[in-house]
């Protein structure tokens, strides 16, 4: 019995093999559950190639909430520059006109304009009124205007002077000339001395042949002066006023040449300084001319002036005359002196009280 149970302990197997039966059969269910319900073989699946159905609304992540800095405002783009006006001509400065201004020469002043269109239309309709329209066209002629309009308002001022002033004829309210009646013993010169205008004037507008011809009791057209006169050196032009306000003619002169240029300021007609071809002593030679000489050269007569004001302040040995030689008149040609065509310079002298008539040069 104790040999056959010794056998039997001799047979006894290894524990070791009681295990491989449970885990060969783990490895099998393992083997199945990875191969997939049927067995078959699959291949991995991509991400990629997942498609969400049709039915399945998709879902996306919402992306956070990004604060974006303003963009910065693009920089002005710089405005351009204006085109410069063109440059207009300006009439020459008319300092001695009070509220005479100067305007580019390019289009007529309509308000001077329908003044003077007021005044022809006057003159057309009633030709008595005269002094109507002569205080037209001098409210037209204060005003800014081009110098094409100043220069027909001149010459329509020039051309009613003739009527006004150089006639006989005496207009109702017409307060620069007027009537009077002289008296026993009164001579021309007394009363022309009291309307301070000068005698010839007096002779002249009314047909006097001589100043002793006056008679007393008669009745005659004076004057309500005095004149003046205003020299513009860049046009060569003379202005004839009468009471500094009214305007009457102008005249073409001739002006000192260069290095003897005509002073610019305020002058006064001299004392004893009109003279009918007085003897000249020229500056430069010494020569002394006479009115008999061909080559006289002061012509019909001499306008002494006393300088008063500005550049022509003490200055002295200048003056208004005629000339021998017309082709001088609008020329800078002379030593300072102011040269007019002979007629035209006898009328001036026959308007200019020594004393008190004044001559403004201005550029």
């Amino acid at each position: 019995m104790a040999s056959r149970l010794h056998r039997l302990r001799g047979r006894r197997r290894p524990r070791s093999r009681i295990y491989i039966v449970p885990a060969v059969l783990i490895i099998i269910v393992v083997i199945a559950i990875v191969s997939g319900p049927f067995g078959k073989d699959e291949k991995p699946v991509d991400i990629n190639d997942i498609t969400p159905e049709a039915n399945t609304p998709e879902v996306k992540e919402k992306e956070p909430d990004v604060v974006k800095e303003p963009e910065p405002m693009p920089e002005p783009l710089p405005e351009p520059e204006p085109e410069p006006e063109p440059e207009l001509p300006v009439a020459a400065p008319r300092p001695d006109l009070p509220g005479i201004i100067p305007v580019p020469d390019v289009a007529p002043n309509l308000e001077a304009a329908l003044l003077v269109a007021e005044a022809k239309a006057l003159l057309i309709e009633k030709p008595g009124r005269v002094i109507d329209a002569r205080e037209k066209f001098g409210e037209a002629f204060r005003m800014p205007m081009n110098n094409r309009q100043r220069t027909e308002v001149k010459d329509l001022l020039s051309d009613l002077a003739d009527k006004w002033l150089f006639s006989k004829t005496i207009y109702p309210d017409d307060k620069l000339c007027g009537s009077y009646k002289v008296k026993p013993r009164e001579i021309l010169e007394t009363i022309a001395r009291r309307y301070k205008v000068p005698w010839e004037i007096l002779l002249k507008v009314n047909k006097i042949i001589r100043p002793e011809a006056l008679r007393a009791g008669e009745t005659i057209k004076v004057v309500n002066g005095p004149f003046h006169l205003k020299v513009y050196r860049s046009t060569f032009r003379m202005d004839l006023y009468l009471q500094d306000k009214t305007f009457v003619k102008s005249f073409r002169v001739g002006l000192g040449k260069a290095g003897h240029e005509t002073p610019t300021g305020l002058w006064r007609v001299k004392s004893n300084g009109k003279l009918i071809k007085p003897p000249w002593p020229d500056p430069d030679t010494g020569k002394m001319y006479y009115p008999e000489d061909p080559d006289y050269p002061l012509g019909s007569r001499w306008i002494g002036l006393d300088g008063l004001e500005g550049n022509a302040k003490g200055r002295t040995g200048f003056g208004i005359h005629g000339t021998k030689d017309p082709e001088q008149i609008g020329k800078a040609d002379s030593r300072g002196c102011i040269r007019m065509y002979n007629g035209e310079v006898i009328l001036v002298y026959n308007l200019l009280v020594p004393g008190i008539s004044t001559v403004r040069v201005l550029e």
